[in-house]
């Protein structure tokens, strides 16, 4: 198992007024040429080959292009040191020529039932009343995906979410609906509340707090993308959400576009940190879009880290982290602060990387 080292970055730097000037008119004739070309195709060609301008940040940074990786495939990557155990599950899906939206099933159904993994599934740390409720998504190649949120007592809200996908004609159910779903298909209730998290519950109850923390420290979730054999791509993303939330409390890992996202024809996101700011915009869908107007996965990573940083005011006070994977097997990622890892499997091996940051200093 490797660790990489972390990139050096350089703050962007503002232009002469003789610079700014030649860009200005620069635009003018991007926009002109753009005029001129077929409506249907004149501006994606552009895209595709003009430089894409930093979002306006006083925090924004630049960092060195990245190397492109050559094509690999199979390939399975997912959120946090716990996604490393998962890996190793979807791995012996894909290494024996199975399907991707298998792998990331039997993937995070790992952490799901592991209760030393304190924010995903069994073991999940409750809402303010002490309930664990669960959200999950899972999405193919072929733009089918799956949802649910508020769940409760059912330890594998992943596959429930498969279901929904593949029985239902809907993506999304919630609380009670998809809970009488769930047993309808055949899943068992089960009590998912551990006593170690029971313990922790009633100590911060004491401690007096009337309102659920969410902060840099509270954000861990699971979320995994994979590129099979046969070139397809999907991704799932599963967690107890924040800890001690507001019951009712839904974040980005059960919201298409926000938590997840998969298109076959450019590549996958997935997200993992305060729930709310990719939500507001629709981060992971953000990602791939970026991917898709020529960036490579660690620069479209970067770039919604950086609209996040830009636009949302105290969004620093949070954890931020996109990991991607294009359809060539080429894998990035880019977080808000340092302390967001990231796995990585294919047949060279496991490892886990640091990911790159855009604000100085390390979270646990």
């Amino acid at each position: 198992m490797t660790k990489s080292l972390m990139h050096k970055s350089t703050k962007t730097q503002s232009g002469t007024p003789k610079q700014n000037k030649s860009l200005l008119q620069g635009r003018r004739d991007l926009l002109k040429l753009a005029a001129a070309l077929p409506l249907a195709g004149g501006l994606a060609a552009c895209a595709s080959t003009t430089a894409i301008a930093p979002e306006k940040s006083a925090t924004s940074t630049a960092t060195s292009t990245p190397k492109p990786t050559a094509v690999r495939k199979p390939v399975v990557v997912s959120t946090w040191e716990h996604g490393l155990p998962a890996n190793a599950a979807a791995w012996q899906v894909l290494s024996q020529g199975g399907s991707a939206l298998d792998a990331v099933e039997q993937g995070v159904r790992v952490p799901e039932a592991d209760p030393a993994v304190r924010t995903v599934g069994y073991g999940g740390y409750p809402d303010a009343a002490g309930e664990v409720t669960l959200d999950a998504c899972i999405m193919d190649h072929q733009l089918n995906c799956g949802s649910v949120a508020g769940l409760k007592r059912i330890k594998h809200p992943i596959s429930v979410a498969r279901a929904v996908m593949e029985k239902t004609p809907h993506v999304m159910l919630v609380g009670e609906g998809a809970l009488t779903f769930a047993k309808a298909q055949g899943f068992v209730e089960e009590n998912l509340l551990t006593e170690q998290s029971k313990q922790d519950w009633l100590a911060w109850r004491e401690q007096g707090k009337a309102k659920s923390q969410i902060n840099i420290e509270n954000h861990d979730t699971i979320g995994m993308l994979a590129l099979d054999s046969q070139g397809h791509l999907a991704g799932a993303c599963t967690t107890s959400g924040a800890a001690y939330k507001l019951p009712g409390r839904v974040g980005d890992s059960p919201l298409i576009g926000a938590g997840l996202y998969v298109d076959q024809d450019v590549g996958a996101a997935t997200a993992t940190g305060l729930g709310e700011l990719m939500i507001k915009t629709v981060g992971c869908h953000l990602v791939v879009e970026l991917m898709r107007q020529g960036l490579n996965p660690q620069q479209a990573c970067q770039r919604a880290v950086e609209r996040i940083a830009a636009k949302i005011p105290n969004a620093a006070e949070a954890q931020v982290g996109f990991l991607a994977l294009r359809v060539n097997g080429e894998v990035g990622a880019y977080c808000l602060h340092g302390g967001f890892n990231y796995a990585v499997q294919d047949a060279s091996g496991a490892t886990l990387t640091d990911a790159i940051h855009l604000l100085p200093g390390v979270v646990a």
